[in-house]
C-alpha cells in the first residue's frame, strides 16, 4: 500500500476535506506521513471510524505499544490515555458531575457569563471573537466548576495550545512538562485551601476499593477536564460561527428562526467540528479494517472530521445546512471514550451563539483581519483568531 504523504502540504491545514475526500473515494484506511510521523494509519470512513472508536483491540494506552514512546509525565495519567478497568474507575470518580441535571443546574451561569462577555464586546464596534467570546466563556465555566478560578488564563491558554496543537515536538514536549509542574501547584493549593468543587472532590474521592486518586491521576484528570473542557468549546463556537459567515443563507435562517440552534449547533459539529482526528490508539494485536491490515504496536488515527463528511452516512456532506438532521456525528468521538463534558460543551455552544447573534445582529467578517491563523496539526481544528465587527 502506498504512503499518503502530507508533509509539506500547506492548504490541508486550512482545509483539509477535499484531502479526506480523496482518499475515501480510495478506501476508508489509509497509511499517512506527516511532518512528525514517519508513517501511522489514518481511518477515513464513517463506519470504519465508528467501529473503531469502540474496537478494544486498539488500546489508547501508548504504553502497550513496542514502537511508541511518550511523556512521563503525569499529565499521561488521565483517562484518555488509559483503557478499562483503569479508565473505568477514573472515569466513574468524575461522571457524576457530568450528568444531564448537573450541566442543566448550570445554565444560569453560563448565560450570566455569556452577557457579561457579550455587554463587554458592546453594541457595535470589532474584536477578535476568540479572545472576546469563544476562549473566555468555556474557561471560566470550567475553572468555577473544578474550582481553580485564580488560575492564570493566558499562560494557561499557551501552554494548552502548545500541546493540543504543537508547533514542534520540542515545545510539544516543554509544554507538557512545564503543564504537569503547574497542574500540580494548582492541586497543592487545592489541598491547603479545599472547597465546595470538583477538585477538592476529585482529591477526597474514594473508589468502590475504597482507594484514591494518586498524585498522578490528580494531576492527570485535571489537565484533562481543563484543556478538554474549554479547548473544543473555544472551537466549537469559532468554529460554528466561521460556518454560519460563510454560509449567509444559514446564517439568515438562524437568524429568523433562533429555536433552530440546537440542531444548527449539531450541524456545526458535523460540518467543522472542534477534533478532527480522535487522539492515538495502538494495535494490541493485528486489526483489520477494510482491506488494510493494521500490524500489532501499530498506531492507529480516526479521522472524525473526515468521517463526518462521509458520503455515505451523509448525503451532501459538504453542504453547511442548519436544517439537516446530523445524528450520529462523530464529533464527540465514540464508545467507552466518547466526550464526558459533551452536554457541557453543546449547551455552551448553543448559548453563546445565540446570545451573539441576538445581541450582534450584524455580525460579519472584519474586512482587515487577515488570512485566517490555523491551528497546526492533525488534532484539534480551529483558528487562534477569529476577527469580526459588528
Amino acid at each position: 500500500m502506498s504512503v499518503v504523504d502530507l508533509r509539506g502540504v500547506k492548504d490541508f491545514t486550512a482545509n483539509p476535506y477535499p484531502y479526506y475526500a480523496k482518499m475515501r473515494a480510495e478506501g476508508p484506511v489509509h497509511a499517512i506521513r506527516t511532518d512528525d510521523f514517519e508513517r501511522i494509519w489514518l481511518v477515513v470512513g464513517y463506519e470504519e471510524a465508528r467501529a473503531a472508536l469502540a474496537d478494544q483491540r486498539l488500546s489508547k494506552e501508548w504504553r502497550t505499544s513496542d514502537n511508541w514512546a511518550a511523556s512521563d509525565s503525569p499529565i499521561n495519567a488521565n483517562m484518555l490515555e488509559l483503557d478499562a478497568p483503569h479508565h473505568t474507575r477514573l472515569r466513574r470518580l468524575v461522571a457524576g458531575e457530568f450528568t444531564a441535571r448537573r450541566i442543566e443546574a448550570m445554565r444560569p451561569r453560563v448565560e450570566e457569563i455569556t452577557g457579561g462577555l457579550l455587554d463587554a464586546m458592546g453594541p457595535t464596534g470589532g474584536a477578535d471573537l476568540v479572545d472576546a467570546l469563544a476562549f473566555p466563556l468555556p474557561m471560566t465555566v470550567i475553572c468555577e466548576l473544578i474550582g481553580v478560578p485564580g488560575v492564570d488564563r493566558d499562560a494557561f491558554r499557551k501552554l494548552s495550545n502548545a500541546i493540543v496543537a504543537p508547533e514542534s515536538p520540542e515545545a510539544e514536549s516543554d509544554a507538557v512538562h512545564a503543564m504537569g509542574a503547574y497542574l500540580t501547584e494548582l492541586i497543592e493549593e487545592k489541598r491547603r485551601s479545599p472547597g465546595d468543587d470538583l477538585m477538592s472532590a476529585l482529591i477526597q474521592a474514594r473508589d468502590e476499593e475504597g482507594g484514591g486518586l494518586s498524585s498522578d491521576e490528580l494531576v492527570g484528570m485535571a489537565f484533562l477536564l481543563l484543556v478538554a473542557g474549554h479547548e473544543t468549546t473555544v472551537n466549537l463556537i469559532s468554529n460554528g460561527v466561521r460556518a454560519l459567515l460563510d454560509h449567509p443563507d444559514q446564517l439568515a435562517l438562524l437568524k429568523a428562526e433562533p429555536e433552530l440552534i440546537d440542531g444548527a449547533v449539531e450541524e456545526m459539529l458535523r460540518y467543522d467540528g472542534p477534533v478532527e482526528t480522535a487522539t492515538f490508539r495502538f494495535a494490541r494485536e493485528e486489526v483489520t479494517i477494510g482491506d488494510v491490515t493494521i500490524g500489532r504496536g501499530d498506531a492507529v488515527l480516526v479521522a472524525l472530521g473526515s468521517g463526518d463528511r462521509d458520503a455515505g452516512r451523509y448525503p451532501d456532506p459538504d453542504t453547511f445546512d442548519i436544517r439537516r438532521d446530523p445524528r450520529g456525528h462523530l464529533a464527540f468521538g465514540h464508545g467507552a471514550h466518547f466526550c464526558l463534558g459533551a452536554p457541557l460543551a453543546r449547551m455552551e455552544g448553543r448559548i453563546a451563539i445565540r446570545a451573539l447573534l441576538e445581541r450582534c445582529p450584524g455580525l460579519r467578517y472584519d474586512p482587515d483581519g487577515g488570512a485566517p491563523d490555523w491551528l497546526p496539526g492533525l488534532l484539534i481544528r480551529g483558528v487562534r483568531r477569529l476577527p469580526v465587527r459588528w
